[in-house]
């Protein structure tokens, strides 16, 4: 899922005014200078990109089943998001 970095990783450097090849992996958002209202507003442009809905609660972030302690933590959190949607569009209701 190569595309879903790029686009993750494209996303964030936007919010953080950064290149891409500045987000590492293992950066925390608060290290690519990403406050709050930057978080909500990545959130809202991966959801738009991926046609996903981020289980997300911008009033307590730590508290949700959404890992957003690294951008890499990020992906893993949206690619597992696309495959369960991947998989419910599969079955047959």
């Amino acid at each position: 899922m190569t595309d879903v970095r790029e686009k993750v990783i494209g996303i964030i450097a936007e919010q953080a005014v950064l290149e891409p090849s500045d987000v590492r992996p293992e950066s925390t958002l608060e290290d690519l200078g990403i406050d709050s209202l930057g978080l909500v507003e990545s959130i809202f442009a991966i959801e738009e990109a991926f046609d996903i809905s981020v289980p997300f609660n911008a009033n307590e972030p730590e508290a949700g089943d959404f890992d957003i302690s690294s951008v890499e933590s990020i992906i893993r959190g949206i690619e597992r998001l696309l495959a369960e949607q991947h998989g419910q569009g599969t079955r047959k209701a």
